[in-house]
């Protein structure tokens, strides 16, 4: 028998090896959440391990876990050393639980359950226009997620609050408080950006406004014996039915990602109560600007799905900015990703 060297077997068209990549690319979403919910980051600690030494810590069986950090690691996602042992690499680290960078609850909130029902009816959304959550569960997905999936909702909040984290001291850095008296983070979530806000900037006072179920669990720094407790006031409400706050400024941070009358009706509840001059600051991925457009691609097919609404180009937002009857002043980048524009209510 002749065996074939290797230097003589074609080699896979580029465009063939992508293609299959991305046909089975839900093999690396699932394999992120297997882990993150096994807690495999926080059981390797900075030695390398084995497989049944993890399985032991998480409670898994030996073959499997092998086979999943196995392939976690063709992608940088743990490293599998030459002896057959795991060990950490930076990517991995991010899924630990409560460090400073972590994307643990970001990963979750991608991948929950929820999503693996949506994503196969992309088709049904691109025919229709609009999302197919509703036809799914009888419901809005924010009332899905707060009546009928609480630990989702919790994963959520967590999320948004880890997402907070990553940004809030870049926005701090590029955002200018000068004169302001109040500010209100609307749809805040648990207030991770108005905390930190609040602790870099001694003047305003803040509210935190989102609905009550998000408030309930606001940072702890904002509530009870929290530092900073006597300069914040927690709202509750819906900012697509109105934001009865009076305010020199409003924040509003990833919120505009529904349809465009939604957005449009959001911005004109923030200015019907604003005081004269007020601004109204808008912070969001953009798709046509920034160096994660592929983040953002993806992030604006899944809201197509679960509540019909969309990530932005740069055109798109300014024109609903002033569909609302606010004139743009500012546009500038926080980081490489978010992108901060800076309206006034009354346009002056």
């Amino acid at each position: 028998m002749t065996l074939t060297s290797e230097t003589e077997v074609p080699a896979v068209p580029a465009a063939v090896r992508e293609l299959r990549e991305l046909f089975l690319a839900a093999a690396w979403p699932a394999a992120i959440r297997a882990a993150a919910r096994l807690g495999v980051a926080d059981a390797l600690g900075d030695t390398p391990a084995t497989a049944e030494q993890l399985a032991r810590e998480t409670g898994a069986d030996p073959g499997a876990l092998r086979r999943l950090l196995r392939a976690l690691s063709q992608r940088g996602v743990f490293v599998m050393e030459p002896d057959g042992r795991f060990s950490h690499s930076e990517t991995s680290r991010l899924l630990t639980d409560g460090g400073p960078r972590s994307l643990r609850h970001m990963a979750l909130w991608a991948t929950e359950p929820w999503t693996w029902e949506v994503w196969p009816r992309l088709e049904e959304a691109v025919r229709g226009g609009g999302d197919v959550f509703h036809a799914l569960h009888g419901k809005d997905f924010f009332a899905y997620l707060h009546e009928d999936a609480p630990d989702s909702a919790r994963v959520f909040d967590l999320a948004m609050t880890q997402a907070s984290t990553l940004s809030a001291r870049q926005l701090s850095a590029v955002l200018d408080l000068t004169g302001v008296d109040t500010l209100v983070d609307v749809a805040g979530g648990q207030g991770q950006t108005l905390a930190t806000l609040l602790q870099d900037h001694p003047g305003p006072r803040g509210v935190l406004f989102d609905l009550p179920s998000v408030v309930a669990h606001a940072d702890p720094r904002l509530t009870g014996d929290g530092p900073l407790a006597t300069r914040c006031t927690l709202a509750a409400g819906d900012c697509r039915a109105g934001v009865p706050v009076e305010a020199d400024l409003y924040l509003l941070k990833n919120v505009l990602e529904w349809d465009d009358d939604s957005t449009v009706t959001t911005l004109r509840n923030v200015a019907e109560h604003a005081r004269p001059g007020a601004r109204v600051v808008i912070v969001e991925n953009l798709v046509d600007a920034g160096a994660e457009a592929g983040f953002t691609s993806a992030m604006d097919l899944l809201l197509l799905l679960n509540v019909g609404g969309k990530k932005h180009t740069r055109a798109d937002l300014l024109s609903l900015v002033e569909r609302a009857g606010l004139v743009v002043e500012e546009v500038r980048p926080v980081n490489a990703y978010l992108h901060m524009i800076v309206a006034r209510a009354d346009g002056r």
